[in-house]
């Protein structure tokens, strides 16, 4: 009798065959390759090398099923017969990237109309594919140390040996000896090379080490936040509280808890020079340094740092939105820190909310996230009441600090004395504060010294000829510098206009001009400066931070970065040169962000026994948002956003996705964005509004023109966008990308 031979179905025989390994490439998906010709399948998330045309490259196989919402999800591409598949040649000697990574990154690039495999780049950046070379060190050899002649060297050597095995920097640094002698006693058998235990590189965090003393207060939504830690499961947690209540030392009690639990934490601050004096209070807590994670890092320290991660050796990672693509393998809490600030916002290349991600990341690794701020975004009090997130609140200063006195200086009843910037009534209350030994700042949220030149004779003005903006002088550095593209020229004797000798005049304020007109007013006075001119790096923050901190500063005068989350207790009195800057032109979200911006500004005074008091400069002193600072009530301030926002299904009450069409010529990107905006889609409820030319129409050299799509919450806008651009034909030289939930409008 025939045996029977059982054969599978054709479809079963190949999905068992093929297996998908996402590449960090722009394809639209992953690419189908044959196991490997020797050892195991390999599982999804392991690292691989496969063939791609003639050369070779590193991916991750992927999963077979999407985890992708329906509504988000691309359809699938043609399958590619099996026959012409390629084997995997490699599988690479790392620890598999985890699902809830692998799942992340599904679900932002579906969510932006991102390739995934630039959504995969981003995290696998750091990824040192190459394999480590063991660590070696020395044990005692088998020779007798009695047959050998016995130099003091040599044993200095093995008494600084002992049971234990030791590198040779370990060893010579011990005994007082060179590396020759070490070598020389392996070369006789005294000792032997032996494979040494992986390099610790982050200490052990040891969450009882300095346990902080909370109010009553604090203590009870400390317990709320580590009970959510505790769940062990996703929940939304908004942590507000005002300027100088704590909040920092309330989280690092839920990051304590996970800790306990031997889970890792992921801690987002907007800014990394915030990372000096958050890190500094992290140590005090803990006992030791939490992981940094930011673009300043070296090659070395990110690769050590993400194989850590990996390892799950890091257990805390503070840093900067790229963290949220750290390869977390037991993450127990997310932190997103000063969650209001449009820095987390990424505008180039993968554009993506980190605040947003970083609940999705959350969701996705079911695991609680806590969102602090003092002034916390719309979109998240939105959130807050309509039950997805819960909402904790401080309403008090710590150790009994009063919140500042905000007062308006009208400039038309208190102008300043022509050509100069700051009123005498700012001026009076700073010297006041010299006398009293107190701190004072002055801030203005414009670099240079003047954001624009003009001719005198002729009116001509100094402009980038690669943007649509004003050259910006930058007097200490005797140039014109553009903001947006980096473009600098020197500062040009005659007018390019008219030719006109010494007819270039600088109009308004920047922060030099300020420091200038404060030389001049207080000569006295050690005054720094913080802003990103002058702040290149975090250990410069560091510096700037313990000057301030050792009363080695008088005045400071910064830019946005003296807003963040910075203590300074000697600090009293705050100066807003031009509270009106940021209210005009059509951003959306001015008015908010002024607020924010403002209340953070002030939040720096007053925070230990001395009380403080805060001085806004301004023109439009009937302005809402100078009510709302004046009287401290922001959240009356966010019902008045909500009921303009709400019958617009403007967000957060709505969705918006920006198109940025962009050409070498003005005709080439005219012409596409007409071709785009014809095919626009109708649905009823779906608005496009354009196309327009963008308020930065020429950026870098390239034209721009701008479509924006509007709709209520409840339709999904990347099906639509997905079949809006089907097919959609673009020359070499056109471009357009895609922004979904846009933060900037330039």
């Amino acid at each position: 009798m025939m045996r029977e031979t059982l054969v599978e179905p054709k479809d079963k025989r190949e999905s068992r065959e093929r297996l998908p390994v996402l590449l960090p490439l722009p394809f639209p998906g992953p690419l189908d390759y044959l196991p490997p010709s020797v050892g195991d399948i390999p599982e999804p998330g392991t690292l691989v090398r496969v063939p791609l045309g003639r050369r070779e490259e590193t991916g991750c196989v992927w999963d077979v099923d999407s985890t992708v919402p329906p509504d988000l999800a691309a359809p699938p591409g043609p399958a590619i017969d099996v026959r012409r598949l390629r084997p995997i040649r490699a599988t690479l000697d790392i620890p598999r990237l985890p699902q809830s990574l692998r799942r992340f990154v599904d679900w932002l690039a579906a969510y932006t109309l991102t390739p995934p495999g630039l959504v995969l780049a981003m995290a696998l950046r750091a990824c040192n594919t190459d394999t480590p070379r063991p660590r070696l060190g020395w044990t005692r050899g088998e020779t007798d140390p009695a047959d050998i002649r016995m130099t003091p060297a040599r044993a200095r050597v093995l008494g600084a040996l002992g049971n234990a095995p030791r590198s040779t920097g370990d060893l010579a640094s011990l005994a007082d000896a060179s590396p020759a002698v070490i070598r020389g006693m392996a070369a006789i058998g005294l000792l032997r090379e032996t494979p040494l235990p992986p390099e610790a590189h982050f200490a052990t965090l040891d969450p009882a080490f300095n346990p902080p003393v909370l109010s009553p207060g604090q203590a009870e939504v400390a317990q709320e936040l580590r009970a959510g830690v505790d769940a062990r499961c996703f929940s939304a947690t908004l942590l507000e509280g005002v300027t100088g209540s704590g909040k920092t030392e309330v989280y690092l009690e839920a990051v304590a808890e996970a800790l306990r639990q031997g889970r890792q934490v992921l801690v987002l601050l907007p800014e990394i020079a915030l990372s000096a004096q958050w890190a500094e209070r992290f140590t005090k807590r803990f006992g030791a340094q939490a992981a940094i994670w930011h673009s300043d890092l070296g090659t070395k320290r990110r690769r050590i740092t993400w194989r850590a991660v990996l390892d799950g050796q890091a257990r805390v990672v503070v840093g900067a939105r790229s963290a949220l693509f750290l390869p977390f393998v037991d993450l127990g809490l997310i932190v997103v820190d000063e969650e209001h600030d449009t820095a987390f916002k990424q505008e180039d290349g993968v554009t993506y909310h980190g605040r947003d991600m970083a609940v999705v990341r959350a969701r996705l690794a079911d695991v609680p996230i806590v969102l602090a701020s003092a002034t916390p975004s719309l979109e998240t009090v939105a959130n807050v009441e309509a039950g997805r997130y819960r909402h904790l609140h401080l309403a008090d200063r710590h150790g009994g600090a009063l919140m500042p006195d905000v007062e308006l200086l009208d400039m038309r009843t208190h102008p300043p004395e022509r050509g100069l910037f700051l009123s005498p009534v700012l001026t009076d209350a700073i010297e006041q504060s010299f006398a009293r030994g107190e701190q004072a700042m002055l801030f203005l949220n414009r670099r240079g010294y003047a954001p624009l030149t003009l001719c005198r004779a002729c009116g001509f003005r100094m402009e980038c000829p690669n943007c649509s903006a004003w050259l910006v002088e930058h007097r200490v550095r005797h140039e014109l510098a553009c903001h947006h593209c980096g473009h600098t020229e020197p500062m040009p004797p005659t007018c390019p206009g008219c030719q006109a000798e010494n007819s270039l005049v600088p109009i308004g304020p920047g922060i030099e001009r300020i420091l200038e007109e404060s030389r001049a007013r207080f000569p006295d006075a050690r005054i720094l400066v913080m802003a990103s001119d002058t702040l290149g790096s975090p250990q410069a923050t560091a510096e700037a931070v313990r000057q301030i901190s050792a009363r080695e500063v008088d005045l400071i005068i910064g830019t946005q970065i003296v807003a963040k989350g910075w203590h300074f207790p000697h600090l009293t009195l705050v100066g807003v040169v031009d509270a009106d800057l940021g209210l005009g032109g059509g951003d959306l979200r001015a008015a908010e962000r002024t607020v924010q911006l403002l209340h953070q500004v002030a939040g720096r005074a007053g925070r230990a026994e001395a009380p403080g008091h805060v001085f806004l400069q301004s023109y439009v002193c009937e302005h809402p948002v100078m009510k709302a600072l004046v009287s401290g009530d922001y959240q009356g301030f966010l019902a008045q956003e909500a009921a303009q926002r709400r019958p617009g299904f403007w967000p957060p009450y709505g969705r918006l996705a920006a198109l940025i069409v962009s050409a070498h010529t003005a005709e080439a990107a005219d012409r596409l964005a007409r071709t785009i905006g014809e095919h626009a889609p109708r649905i009823p409820g779906v608005q496009i509004l354009g196309p327009a030319p963008a308020p930065l129409a020429l950026l870098r050299g390239r034209h721009r023109r701008r479509l924006l799509l509007r709709a209520p919450r409840n339709i999904a806008v990347q099906p639509i966008l997905r079949h809006w651009l089907a097919g959609l034909r673009t020359a070499s030289q056109e471009k357009v990308e895609i922004d979904i939930d846009p933060v900037s409008f330039l």
